[in-house]
């Protein structure tokens, strides 16, 4: 009986080993992907550390890094994904390089002929601020805020994207995106406008912008006021009915956000509603990292690529998500985010050390239509694939 008890005895204690372990092996993969991202983007500032005014866009088919100027709507996402990681380790080298981003960016503060001043400026000036109280880094978010609030129209209610002649007063799902730099903004100014901006455009863009299955088209084009005329039609998704992965991908993080921002029902209700379209998507794969468009054909009988940009802004937005909802949704958020981050984590999409022109994710679409980086890497599917992570561990959520 003694034997037998203490065989006993050992096995649960050796358990108790096994769990630990297993434990902890789950826990080093988060901190094992934010450290291997931190090295390939310390790498990827260096191979653009000599190009003044340069910043890393993507990679071309033969692997070679392809840089932008500042006036390109991604030139603030690797100075923002060097902020993260600078958070996460803090390296001053890695606070050196953001720095250097960042001011690359700098001017872009002024632009007032497009959107994307939140992307360019609130995820590199955005960051800096929030890390270092820099009243520079506060300046700028302002008057990029005030920039972009010169594209506002009152009578249409939304913020125009583009200045195109295919269209009258194009808007587009992507937009969504900037409007927590104007929500920033007004706390950082006290200037309650930016706000009031920002609630219309969520608001218009609700009522105009989604089906009923909760999907989004990409592109609305808002015609002659007095007429109050709109088209609904896509610009990088398959067709003007289909959807985009990274169009729904950029609406559930906006709702999101701006449900954080605000506590408006309206806007976590429609964050929900986007969710369940995505998961329940029947064409969604089993690991969830979306094909371009959902409704996309296959060729050549393989199945549509997939898209890693869409797959992290997914994966992030669902984990902020998971924190605004009751049990038991709040985990189908975050199982399916996990799911996201762990394939995203996996050989299959993880470039390895110096290859992928040093970005961490491999696998995005930028504009198939265009045939415009097609299967590359690019700077925002590492951007949000790092914030993702960040908040995996702040959840203390395992993979």
């Amino acid at each position: 009986m003694k034997n037998a008890a203490a065989k006993t005895k050992a096995a649960a204690g050796l358990l108790v080993l096994i769990t630990l372990f297993c434990s902890a092996c789950e826990t080093g993969n988060t901190d094992r992907t934010l450290r291997f991202s931190a090295k390939q983007t310390e790498a990827l500032y260096q191979s653009v550390r000599n190009q003044e005014g340069r910043l890393p866009r993507s990679a071309d088919a033969e692997g070679n890094l392809v840089t932008s100027g500042d006036d390109y709507w991604c030139s603030g996402f690797t100075a923002g994904t060097l902020w993260y990681l600078y958070e996460y380790t803090r390296d001053d080298r890695l606070k050196a390089a953001a720095e250097d981003l960042t001011r690359r960016v700098e001017r872009q503060q002024y632009t007032t002929d497009n959107h994307d001043v939140g992307f360019m400026v609130g995820c590199s000036y955005g960051n800096a601020y929030r890390l270092t109280g820099c009243p520079e880094y506060r300046a700028a978010v302002v008057n990029a805020a005030r920039s972009l609030a010169t594209r506002f129209d009152p009578v249409r209610g939304v913020i125009r994207s583009w200045d195109h002649p295919q269209w009258h007063f194009p808007v587009i799902i992507d937009n969504m995106m900037n409007l927590e730099l104007l929500c920033e903004a007004s706390r950082l100014s006290g200037d309650p406008s930016f706000r009031t901006i920002a609630l219309s455009h969520a608001d218009t863009t609700l009522k105009y912008h989604f089906r009923p299955d909760g999907s989004s088209c990409h592109v609305v084009d808002y015609g002659v006021p007095e007429d109050g005329a709109y088209r609904r039609q896509t610009h990088q998704g398959y067709a003007d009915g289909s959807a985009w992965a990274r169009g729904q991908a950029w609406a559930l993080y906006g709702y999101t956000m701006m449900f954080r921002e605000t506590r408006k029902p309206e806007y976590r209700a429609q964050a929900m509603k986007i969710a369940r379209f995505i998961l329940g998507h029947p064409r969604l794969p089993a690991d969830k990292i979306p094909y371009w468009d959902f409704d996309a054909p296959g060729c050549d009988g393989k199945e549509p690529l997939r898209d890693a940009s869409a797959g992290a802004i997914i994966a992030s937005a669902l984990l902020e998500l998971s924190t605004f909802a009751e049990e038991p949704l709040a985990e189908t958020y975050r199982e399916a985010a996990k799911t996201q981050v762990a394939t995203l984590a996996s050989p299959a999409y993880l470039a390895t050390a110096a290859s992928n022109a040093h970005f961490i994710l491999r696998h995005s679409v930028g504009h198939f239509p265009h045939r415009s980086e097609i299967d590359v890497p690019l700077t925002y599917a590492d951007y949000y694939f790092v914030e993702a992570l960040l908040r995996m561990k702040q959840l203390k959520i395992k993979f």
